[in-house]
Protein backbone atom coordinates (compact mmCIF):
# COMPACT_ATOMS: atom_id res chain seq x y z
CA UNK A 1 0.00 0.00 0.00
CA UNK A 2 2.73 2.56 -0.55
CA UNK A 3 1.44 5.77 -1.33
CA UNK A 4 -1.47 5.43 0.80
CA UNK A 5 -2.57 7.12 4.15
CA UNK A 6 -5.09 6.15 6.72
CA UNK A 7 -7.98 8.80 7.30
CA UNK A 8 -11.30 9.29 8.87
CA UNK A 9 -14.30 9.95 6.49
CA UNK A 10 -17.52 11.06 7.38
CA UNK A 11 -19.49 9.79 4.81
CA UNK A 12 -21.91 11.90 3.32
CA UNK A 13 -23.55 10.23 0.09
CA UNK A 14 -23.28 7.08 -1.94
CA UNK A 15 -24.67 7.84 -5.65
CA UNK A 16 -26.88 5.03 -7.69
CA UNK A 17 -24.93 2.32 -8.58
CA UNK A 18 -24.44 1.89 -12.32
CA UNK A 19 -22.50 -1.08 -14.66
CA UNK A 20 -18.76 -0.65 -15.00
CA UNK A 21 -17.05 -2.51 -17.54
CA UNK A 22 -13.61 -2.83 -14.76
CA UNK A 23 -15.33 -3.13 -11.66
CA UNK A 24 -18.87 -5.22 -12.29
CA UNK A 25 -21.05 -1.47 -10.36
CA UNK A 26 -19.68 1.12 -9.08
CA UNK A 27 -21.15 4.25 -6.59
CA UNK A 28 -19.45 7.45 -6.19
CA UNK A 29 -18.81 8.24 -2.46
CA UNK A 30 -18.37 11.35 -0.93
CA UNK A 31 -17.57 12.29 2.34
CA UNK A 32 -15.86 14.86 4.51
CA UNK A 33 -12.25 14.43 6.98
CA UNK A 34 -11.73 15.22 10.48
CA UNK A 35 -10.23 18.95 8.87
CA UNK A 36 -13.99 19.82 7.19
CA UNK A 37 -12.28 19.08 3.21
CA UNK A 38 -14.52 16.75 0.76
CA UNK A 39 -12.73 13.92 -0.57
CA UNK A 40 -14.53 11.51 -3.47
CA UNK A 41 -14.00 8.26 -2.81
CA UNK A 42 -14.56 6.20 -6.86
CA UNK A 43 -14.94 3.13 -7.59
CA UNK A 44 -17.04 1.34 -4.68
CA UNK A 45 -18.45 -1.39 -5.39
CA UNK A 46 -20.49 -0.70 -2.43
CA UNK A 47 -23.40 -3.44 -2.78
CA UNK A 48 -20.44 -5.97 -2.61
CA UNK A 49 -18.79 -4.74 0.46
CA UNK A 50 -19.31 -7.27 3.71
CA UNK A 51 -21.66 -6.53 5.91
CA UNK A 52 -19.50 -6.02 8.36
CA UNK A 53 -17.70 -2.70 6.08
CA UNK A 54 -20.70 -1.65 4.42
CA UNK A 55 -21.26 1.99 5.36
CA UNK A 56 -23.90 4.28 5.82
CA UNK A 57 -24.91 8.07 5.79
CA UNK A 58 -23.53 10.05 8.51
CA UNK A 59 -21.38 6.92 9.79
CA UNK A 60 -17.37 8.00 10.68
CA UNK A 61 -15.22 4.83 8.80
CA UNK A 62 -11.48 5.01 8.59
CA UNK A 63 -10.01 3.56 5.93
CA UNK A 64 -6.88 3.18 3.29
CA UNK A 65 -7.14 5.35 0.73
CA UNK A 66 -4.41 6.99 -1.81
CA UNK A 67 -4.49 9.47 -4.36
CA UNK A 68 -6.25 8.81 -8.02
CA UNK A 69 -3.91 8.99 -10.74
CA UNK A 70 -6.20 8.30 -13.66
CA UNK A 71 -8.69 11.31 -12.09
CA UNK A 72 -7.60 14.90 -12.12
CA UNK A 73 -10.01 16.49 -9.68
CA UNK A 74 -8.59 17.25 -6.41
CA UNK A 75 -10.86 15.46 -3.90
CA UNK A 76 -10.34 12.08 -5.92
CA UNK A 77 -9.23 9.07 -4.15
CA UNK A 78 -9.18 5.45 -4.67
CA UNK A 79 -10.08 3.13 -1.19
CA UNK A 80 -8.71 -0.46 -0.25
CA UNK A 81 -12.18 -2.08 0.34
CA UNK A 82 -10.85 -4.34 2.13
CA UNK A 83 -9.32 -1.99 5.13
CA UNK A 84 -12.67 -0.47 5.91
CA UNK A 85 -13.23 -0.20 9.69
CA UNK A 86 -16.69 1.33 10.93
CA UNK A 87 -16.21 3.95 13.45
CA UNK A 88 -19.16 3.50 16.16
CA UNK A 89 -23.01 4.25 14.67
CA UNK A 90 -23.98 6.94 12.23
CA UNK A 91 -24.11 10.09 14.09
CA UNK A 92 -27.82 10.51 15.58
CA UNK A 93 -30.37 12.70 13.93
CA UNK A 94 -31.77 13.80 17.51
CA UNK A 95 -31.71 16.72 19.26
CA UNK A 96 -31.99 18.80 16.19
CA UNK A 97 -29.30 17.55 14.31
CA UNK A 98 -27.09 18.77 16.87
CA UNK A 99 -24.09 16.06 16.29
CA UNK A 100 -24.23 16.37 12.75
CA UNK A 101 -24.53 19.57 12.41
CA UNK A 102 -20.89 19.72 14.60
CA UNK A 103 -19.70 18.68 11.32
CA UNK A 104 -21.31 20.39 9.24
CA UNK A 105 -20.24 23.53 10.34
CA UNK A 106 -16.96 22.91 9.32
CA UNK A 107 -17.53 23.10 5.61
CA UNK A 108 -18.38 25.69 3.15
CA UNK A 109 -21.51 26.17 1.93
CA UNK A 110 -21.74 28.20 -1.22
CA UNK A 111 -25.18 30.57 -1.42
CA UNK A 112 -25.62 29.62 -4.60
CA UNK A 113 -24.31 27.18 -7.52
CA UNK A 114 -22.97 30.27 -9.92
CA UNK A 115 -20.58 30.63 -6.93
CA UNK A 116 -19.42 27.17 -6.81
CA UNK A 117 -18.79 27.10 -10.18
CA UNK A 118 -16.96 30.12 -10.12
CA UNK A 119 -15.15 27.73 -7.51
CA UNK A 120 -14.47 25.18 -9.55
CA UNK A 121 -12.71 27.37 -12.51
CA UNK A 122 -10.25 29.63 -9.71
CA UNK A 123 -9.30 26.66 -7.14
CA UNK A 124 -10.05 23.30 -9.07
CA UNK A 125 -13.14 22.53 -6.67
CA UNK A 126 -15.52 19.54 -7.46
CA UNK A 127 -16.94 19.37 -4.69
CA UNK A 128 -18.97 21.54 -2.87
CA UNK A 129 -22.39 22.44 -0.74
CA UNK A 130 -25.07 24.87 -2.21
CA UNK A 131 -28.11 25.92 -0.36
CA UNK A 132 -30.43 26.70 -2.63
CA UNK A 133 -33.40 29.95 -1.75
CA UNK A 134 -36.27 27.62 -3.48
CA UNK A 135 -37.04 24.91 -4.81
CA UNK A 136 -39.01 25.86 -8.06
CA UNK A 137 -40.11 21.97 -9.06
CA UNK A 138 -39.43 18.37 -9.80
CA UNK A 139 -38.86 17.53 -13.42
CA UNK A 140 -39.52 13.32 -13.69
CA UNK A 141 -38.38 12.02 -17.20
CA UNK A 142 -38.15 8.23 -18.36
CA UNK A 143 -35.09 7.27 -19.57
CA UNK A 144 -34.31 6.07 -22.85
CA UNK A 145 -34.37 2.19 -22.07
CA UNK A 146 -35.94 1.61 -18.96
CA UNK A 147 -34.07 -2.24 -19.00
CA UNK A 148 -30.19 -2.80 -19.02
CA UNK A 149 -28.57 -3.29 -22.47
CA UNK A 150 -27.10 -6.22 -23.51
CA UNK A 151 -23.74 -4.54 -23.04
CA UNK A 152 -24.74 -3.29 -19.49
CA UNK A 153 -25.68 -6.85 -18.59
CA UNK A 154 -22.81 -8.24 -19.71
CA UNK A 155 -20.55 -5.73 -17.31
CA UNK A 156 -22.86 -6.67 -14.26
CA UNK A 157 -22.00 -10.39 -14.66
CA UNK A 158 -18.93 -10.85 -16.43
CA UNK A 159 -16.67 -10.10 -12.86
CA UNK A 160 -19.08 -13.49 -11.72
CA UNK A 161 -17.57 -15.59 -14.49
CA UNK A 162 -13.79 -15.37 -12.99
CA UNK A 163 -13.29 -17.99 -11.01
CA UNK A 164 -14.95 -17.39 -7.35
CA UNK A 165 -14.25 -13.75 -7.43
CA UNK A 166 -18.05 -13.50 -6.05
CA UNK A 167 -19.76 -15.96 -3.75
CA UNK A 168 -23.47 -16.88 -4.75
CA UNK A 169 -24.70 -14.07 -2.61
CA UNK A 170 -22.60 -11.91 -4.23
CA UNK A 171 -23.73 -12.97 -7.72
CA UNK A 172 -26.99 -12.38 -6.56
CA UNK A 173 -26.80 -9.33 -6.05
CA UNK A 174 -25.40 -8.48 -8.93
CA UNK A 175 -28.23 -10.12 -11.29
CA UNK A 176 -30.80 -7.85 -8.77
CA UNK A 177 -29.50 -4.44 -9.43
CA UNK A 178 -32.57 -2.46 -10.56
CA UNK A 179 -32.05 -0.07 -13.19
CA UNK A 180 -33.82 3.65 -12.57
CA UNK A 181 -36.57 4.11 -15.29
CA UNK A 182 -36.69 7.68 -14.46
CA UNK A 183 -34.63 10.34 -14.42
CA UNK A 184 -34.70 13.55 -11.65
CA UNK A 185 -34.02 16.54 -11.81
CA UNK A 186 -34.51 19.44 -9.24
CA UNK A 187 -35.38 22.79 -10.76
CA UNK A 188 -34.44 25.40 -8.02
CA UNK A 189 -33.20 28.78 -7.59
CA UNK A 190 -30.52 30.90 -5.79
CA UNK A 191 -30.06 34.20 -4.84
CA UNK A 192 -26.59 35.84 -5.36
CA UNK A 193 -25.62 39.32 -4.52
CA UNK A 194 -29.23 40.18 -4.72
CA UNK A 195 -30.03 38.39 -8.37
CA UNK A 196 -32.15 35.69 -8.35
CA UNK A 197 -30.39 32.62 -10.98
CA UNK A 198 -32.69 29.57 -12.06
CA UNK A 199 -31.19 25.71 -12.00
CA UNK A 200 -31.63 22.04 -13.29
CA UNK A 201 -29.43 19.44 -11.92
CA UNK A 202 -30.39 15.87 -12.06
CA UNK A 203 -30.43 13.80 -8.67
CA UNK A 204 -27.74 10.76 -8.22
CA UNK A 205 -28.23 10.31 -4.65
CA UNK A 206 -28.74 6.55 -3.86
CA UNK A 207 -31.77 7.72 -1.54
CA UNK A 208 -33.38 9.20 -4.18
CA UNK A 209 -33.28 6.49 -6.09
CA UNK A 210 -34.37 3.68 -3.27
CA UNK A 211 -37.47 5.98 -2.23
CA UNK A 212 -38.48 5.63 -5.83
CA UNK A 213 -38.47 1.74 -5.35
CA UNK A 214 -40.02 2.12 -1.87
CA UNK A 215 -43.04 4.62 -2.97
CA UNK A 216 -43.45 2.20 -5.87
CA UNK A 217 -43.67 -0.74 -3.71
CA UNK A 218 -45.92 0.44 -1.26
CA UNK A 219 -48.28 3.03 -3.89
CA UNK A 220 -47.95 0.85 -6.75
CA UNK A 221 -48.66 2.73 -10.00
CA UNK A 222 -49.77 5.92 -8.05
CA UNK A 223 -45.66 5.96 -6.56
CA UNK A 224 -45.50 9.63 -8.02
CA UNK A 225 -47.74 11.64 -5.44
CA UNK A 226 -45.86 10.24 -2.26
CA UNK A 227 -42.50 10.87 -4.58
CA UNK A 228 -43.23 14.48 -4.96
CA UNK A 229 -44.49 14.99 -1.45
CA UNK A 230 -40.75 14.09 -0.40
CA UNK A 231 -38.84 16.13 -2.76
CA UNK A 232 -40.73 18.83 -3.13
CA UNK A 233 -42.56 19.92 -0.07
CA UNK A 234 -41.16 17.77 3.04
CA UNK A 235 -37.58 18.04 2.44
CA UNK A 236 -37.62 21.63 1.16
CA UNK A 237 -39.60 22.72 3.93
CA UNK A 238 -36.21 21.62 6.06
CA UNK A 239 -33.25 23.54 5.10
CA UNK A 240 -32.57 21.85 2.44
CA UNK A 241 -28.77 21.63 0.64
CA UNK A 242 -26.73 20.10 -2.27
CA UNK A 243 -24.04 18.23 -2.21
CA UNK A 244 -22.53 18.57 -5.64
CA UNK A 245 -20.09 17.39 -7.53
CA UNK A 246 -19.07 17.56 -11.06
CA UNK A 247 -18.65 14.75 -13.93
CA UNK A 248 -15.41 13.13 -14.52
CA UNK A 249 -15.61 12.95 -17.70
CA UNK A 250 -17.47 16.53 -18.36
CA UNK A 251 -15.77 18.58 -15.98
CA UNK A 252 -17.76 21.78 -16.15
CA UNK A 253 -20.95 19.54 -15.43
CA UNK A 254 -22.95 19.02 -11.93
CA UNK A 255 -24.45 16.71 -10.23
CA UNK A 256 -26.74 16.40 -7.00
CA UNK A 257 -24.54 13.57 -5.33
CA UNK A 258 -26.48 13.92 -2.27
CA UNK A 259 -29.41 15.87 0.21
CA UNK A 260 -28.88 17.43 3.35
CA UNK A 261 -31.34 18.80 5.39
CA UNK A 262 -31.13 19.34 8.60
CA UNK A 263 -34.58 20.51 10.01
CA UNK A 264 -34.36 24.21 10.26
CA UNK A 265 -34.08 26.02 13.60
CA UNK A 266 -37.60 26.79 14.41
CA UNK A 267 -38.45 22.73 13.60
CA UNK A 268 -36.82 21.68 16.59
CA UNK A 269 -39.81 19.95 17.97
CA UNK A 270 -40.27 17.71 14.31
CA UNK A 271 -39.95 14.24 14.65
CA UNK A 272 -36.58 13.59 12.51
CA UNK A 273 -38.67 10.66 11.01
CA UNK A 274 -40.42 13.16 9.02
CA UNK A 275 -37.73 14.18 7.46
CA UNK A 276 -35.45 10.88 6.70
CA UNK A 277 -35.82 8.68 3.59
Amino acid sequence: MAGSRRERILILCKTYPSPSEKHTETSCVAGMLENGSLIRLFPVPFRLIRDGQQFKKWQWISAQIYRANDDRRPESHKIYVDTIQLEGPPLSPKRNWEARRRELNKLRVFSGFVPLDQSRESEETTLGLVRPSKIAGLDITPVDSPDWTADELKKLVQRQQQGGLFDDEDAGAIRTLRKLPFAFHYRYECEVDGEVHTHRHKIADWEAGALFWNCRQQHGDNWEAPFREKLEQKLPAADLMFLMGTIHRFPDQWLIVSLVYPPREAFGSMKQTELAF
